[in-house]
């Protein structure tokens, strides 16, 4: 029997050559003959019968190829092919068949021709069965089996090699090839009637090149992964810490220690980066690299809390051997594949999970509660992923440090130029110096009308000065309601955002963050109507309120009973997790709203009284800050303690908040302090740093 055809995504012209020839006039009366009896059967199967009594004769046609290299052409894709669309071509198929096989099958492809050639619907149908074959068989086998069209025998046992197919797959899965050893049985007369037929196969094969580019990324986006394992296995390590955190409450002691797990990486240097969070309020530090049973003392030499960042060292030279360094890259662009990997929860070994860059923009980093440049993407970043790189190509694009709360695979990840100001301020300073603030509290110009007060023409654009820090060198520079039209020649737009990139935008904050500490910035204002260049000059600045505290021992003070601290945000934490409605509101909004007004000075509150008879009547005082010591106004804790400590009056008087006032004997308030530290085991009624020299905090 007939065996059946397949689609071919090479198309090669072939010319009838027919064994014995025909009579001119012979063949033009069969083929008429064989065209009449065709139309007058219902379907294919009868078509083709009919067909093959009028034209099956000893010696009918036998078929051969000539040489494909004789007609190249260019494809629309840009790839070379041959020839045009040839329908015998596109179904015709032979296998090793015996003579009398081929030549039943040469009369049916021969016939299946002539009905592509008067009816076109019919022709398009069997394409799509064709193209739904080739894209199916990719769930079965590495062959396309052929298929018959007339319910014939198909031997199970052939199959063939695949080859070119379906135009811009030649390179892809192999699933999706086909054959290219295909014969036809179309004569050029039908041939040269069918060429419309370009439209339609290119048409149908338009989801299928989609299919294949779909594959292509994934296969790219699999190489990656195996590029990030491979860079990964030499470079990524697993850090092991032991931590213990203060207890704000009670200042003189620890909370129990707990052990966490994270994720770093070896740059130039012999050094690990990693986050704050992964270190923060360590005692002990390890860190194990991959293949490795071994797990080696690990020191920290810089940490930036606001920016999550650390850098690791480890002194033993084991440790470093096998091991390569990660080379920083650039940020990524919109949608670009990226590979976090790390040590996540769930198991021991290095984990790579993938992903694509969402949105770049100012995002508040949860650890150190301030807003820096960041990468948001789909990958999954789980407990133990801190830490680990986001390797983009061979180059780290990030690092992993914090997911969104709520949502599914939204991961966020610190770029490179984050990562880059912190490194560099290690190495030029030798400690972490900080980001950089303006100082300046600024609003929006959006409305038409606040433009038009402050005498901006329609042609500038800026942000309204409305608060300046007393600390900053923009205070000596600027005054309340200038209008800030551009940082550094960079143009700032009336929502506060400047250009980034390719039509993306940021806050402008973060052309301040990124300057060096002492550096400075020509920024252009609008006072009273009149433009203006100026001049500062950037630092860090700290807050009235800290905060955070992290690697560090709190600081208090007691007398007679009297707990005296600075106050934090790290003691309104320990009211919970709603501290922001829990903890005491005067305190909270302080801590939130005000800023220092000069060097060095704190908001001192006493946080509670222990009890004893030298304090009874004051026991409800608690949580209230503290303003004055004998009429002297209070800088900080530091100050506080001096003026106690070098009392000369008869009785100690204490200034607080809503005009209380608490008094005692100092002479017996000195008596009883020694008994309540005692009895409340407390080793000493001061802590450390307010007996030493006060010396600039890096």
């Amino acid at each position: 029997m007939g065996r059946g055809s397949a689609i071919s995504g090479t198309f090669i012209t072939s010319k009838l050559v027919t064994e014995p020839q025909l009579s001119s006039e012979k063949l033009k009366l069969q083929k008429r003959k064989s065209i009449e009896a065709s139309r007058g059967c219902d379907n294919i199967k009868e078509r083709s019968v009919a067909f093959m009594h009028l034209t099956n004769h000893p010696g009918s046609v036998r078929c051969r190829r000539q040489n494909p290299n004789r007609s190249p052409i260019r494809k629309s894709n840009g790839e070379s092919g041959w020839g045009d669309i040839n329908i015998g071509e596109k179904y015709g198929f032979y296998g090793d068949c015996c003579s009398r096989e081929k030549r039943e099958l040469g009369s049916r492809e021969r016939q299946r021709g002539c009905e592509q050639y008067f009816t076109s619907f019919d022709m398009l149908r069997p394409i799509g069965r064709a193209l739904r074959q080739v894209t199916s068989s990719s769930c079965h086998n590495l062959h396309v089996r052929r298929r018959t069209f007339s319910g014939t025998f198909v031997n199970p046992c052939r199959s063939f090699r695949l080859y070119n197919t379906i135009p811009n797959l030649s390179n892809s899965h192999p699933n999706l090839r086909t054959y290219s050893s295909h014969r036809s049985f179309l004569s050029c007369s039908i041939l040269n009637q069918c060429r419309y037929f370009n439209t339609a196969a290119s048409a149908s094969t338009a989801a299928v090149e989609q299919l294949n580019y779909d594959r292509s990324n994934a296969i790219a986006d699999t190489i990656d992964a195996y590029s990030a394992i491979e860079l990964a296995l030499d470079s990524v390590v697993k850090i092991f810490t032991v931590s213990s955190s203060p207890n704000y409450f009670l200042p003189w002691q620890n909370k129990a220690q707990r052990e966490s797990m994270g994720s770093g990486f070896v740059i130039s240097g012999k050094r690990i980066v990693t986050n704050a969070h992964v270190v923060a309020d360590h005692t002990f530090v390890l860190v194990r690299k991959h293949g490795s049973p071994t797990k080696y003392r690990a020191e920290i030499k810089a940490v930036g809390h606001e920016c999550d960042l650390a850098i690791l060292v480890v002194e033993s030279d084991e440790f470093w051997e096998g091991l390569k360094f990660l080379e920083l890259g650039d940020i990524p662009s919109m949608q670009e594949a990226v590979a976090v990997v790390g040590y996540p929860q769930g198991g021991d070994n290095i984990s790579v999970t993938k992903g694509v860059v969402s949105r770049v923009e100012p995002t508040q980093y949860v650890h150190g509660t301030t807003q820096l440049l960041a990468i948001q993407i789909d990958a999954a970043i789980n407990p133990g992923n801190s830490g680990g790189p986001a390797i983009m190509g061979d180059k780290v694009a990030g690092v992993a440090f914090q997911n969104l709360s709520g949502a599914e695979n939204i991961g966020y990840i610190i770029p490179v130029p984050v990562i880059k100001h912190f490194v560099e301020g290690v190495e030029a300073s030798g400690y972490y110096s900080g980001f950089c603030s303006s100082g300046l509290a600024c609003q929006t110009t959006e409305n038409i009308q606040l433009r038009e007060y402050f005498k901006m023409r329609p042609d500038l654009t800026g942000v309204l000065v409305c608060k300046i820090n007393p600390l900053s060198d923009a205070h000596r520079v600027f005054k309340k309601d200038d209008i800030l039209l551009a940082f550094d020649g960079v143009p700032i737009a009336n929502d506060g955002t400047v250009p980034f990139r390719n039509r993306e935008r940021i806050t402008f904050d973060h052309l301040v963050s990124m300057k060096k500490p002492n550096e400075t910035a020509v920024i252009r204002v609008l006072r009273n109507g009149e433009e203006l260049e100026l001049t500062v000059t950037l630092r860090p600045l700290k807050p009235l309120v800290p905060i955070h505290q992290f690697d560090k021992v709190p600081s208090y003070f007691v007398f007679a009973g009297l707990v005296f601290i600075p106050l934090t945000q790290p003691y309104l934490h320990e009211h919970g997790e709603d501290w922001y409605n829990t903890s005491p509101r005067r305190l909270c909004e302080r801590a939130l709203r005000e800023v220092p007004q000069k060097p060095g000075e704190e908001l001192v509150i006493l946080s509670q009284v222990l009890m004893d008879d030298i304090n009874v009547g004051y026991e409800r005082l608690s949580d209230i800050q503290v303003k004055k010591v004998n009429g002297v106004d209070i800088n900080n804790l530091k100050h506080l303690y001096q003026l106690v400590q070098d009392c000369k009056e008869e009785n100690l008087r204490l200034d607080l908040d809503d005009e209380r006032v608490i008094v005692l004997n100092y002479d017996r308030a000195k008596t009883a302090t020694s008994h309540i530290l005692k009895r409340h085991r407390i080793p000493s009624a001061m802590s450390n740093d307010l007996l030493t020299p006060e010396t600039t905090a890096h």
